[in-house]
């Protein structure tokens, strides 16, 4: 009886390591260091152990990917000023192979995000301050553009990075009945009416909302049940907290990432919640170098737990692994992604001591 009884435990606990199996995909600037493209690695969500299955050479500035719902397509930027562009690559899930299938014009210059699903890849051209439409072909290929829609506001940026528009994100609402797009060098916040089935347009305008002058609207990030959004602003680390409904965001609060008395350059940067919907992480770079940890309160309400070195400089991005036990963060000036382990309970974060050494890190996406 106890030998089965040990058999038995040996297969849970096989089951369970691989059901803790990702692949890591981290997105690079490939003429800024020493990268090679897009880089796949395996990765364990209960050790945080890592181990590189591939490299996709050749890939100019691939600085922000997606993977589409079936696990089968990868896409990327190519943030290459005028030349920039968005590939797409077939990607087998189990080696980590990514095979090229074609590239587009982005319509609009340096990309920095894509959002995507069955129908559509959809970007936010950062210097072009467009957002342009894509088809997706049966085979996962891009079809050329189907809309391109411009940007053409400016804001109050002493620095004169709000001298004319910079589409920052695009994303999906959690109905996927709209699309939000945060515009940097407007302060504003667009809402688009989404129809996927559009020939030519795909994205109407629903609504605009303005935020505080001369605070860079950057990320945007929704809570796991769909009821409050919250917005990373650039240039001052603030977050806005708002309630969600049927296309509309209302203001909660704003609430501060760094201390009061901090005086150096914040340039926040990325914003994402933990998949119990309990506990919000924010990253800034420039002088600040660190992550700040809120709990979400049942009112959408920010309450503050702490701030901690990320352990590197330049934090762009980050990520939660799917199972919640770490948060990884890319470096792109000290060229690693340094893993916290992330107490469930508290929120709060500890050094693992696990690096993984990439050039010039900048977009972190987990996939089964």
């Amino acid at each position: 009886m106890k030998k089965y009884f040990f058999i038995l435990l040996a297969i849970f606990l096989t089951f369970q390591t691989q059901a803790q199996n990702y692949n890591l995909l981290i997105g690079t600037y490939t003429n800024k260091g020493n990268s090679e493209g897009i880089y796949v690695y395996s990765y364990n969500g209960l050790t945080a152990e890592t181990s590189l299955k591939s490299i996709a050479k050749n890939v100019v500035n691939p600085s922000y990917l997606a993977v589409s719902g079936n696990k089968k397509f990868v896409y990327s930027v190519n943030e290459d000023g005028k030349n920039s562009a968005v590939s797409a690559f077939s990607f087998n899930s189990q080696s980590g192979d990514l095979s090229f299938l074609n590239k587009k014009s982005s319509e609009g210059a340096d990309p920095c995000y894509i959002a995507i699903d069955d129908k559509n890849v959809i970007l936010a051209n950062y210097s072009g301050g467009t957002i342009s439409v894509f088809g997706r072909n049966a085979d996962g290929s891009l079809s050329d553009a189907k809309q391109i829609i411009q940007h053409t506001g400016r804001s109050i940026d002493p620095k004169k990075r709000q001298e004319s528009a910079h589409v920052h994100q695009v994303q999906f609402t959690p109905d996927h009945k709209y699309l939000i797009s945060n515009d940097l060098g407007e302060d504003l916040i667009y809402i688009y009416n989404y129809n996927a089935a559009s020939i030519d347009k795909i994205l109407t305008i629903k609504i605009v909302i303005k935020t505080n002058a001369g605070t860079g609207p950057r990320h945007l990030v929704f809570s796991p049940n769909g009821k409050f959004a919250y917005l990373a602003h650039e240039f001052n680390g603030n977050i806005t907290a708002f309630s969600y409904a049927n296309g509309n965001l209302k203001k909660l609060h704003e609430i501060a990432t760094v201390p009061k008395d901090f005086t150096g350059k914040i340039d926040g940067a990325d914003i994402h919640i933990s998949p119990d919907g309990k506990f919000l992480y924010e990253t800034n770079r420039g002088d600040a170098n660190t992550i700040a940890v809120f709990s979400i309160l049942p009112t959408g309400i920010l309450k503050f737990i702490e701030r901690v070195s990320t352990l590197g400089k330049g934090p762009r991005n980050f990520a939660i692994d799917p199972s919640g036990n770490h948060v990884l963060v890319a470096h792109q000036y000290t060229n690693d992604v340094v893993i916290f382990n992330r107490n469930k309970i508290t929120g709060t974060l500890k050094d693992s001591s696990k690096r993984i050494s990439v050039g010039v890190p900048v977009c972190l996406i987990f996939s089964k």
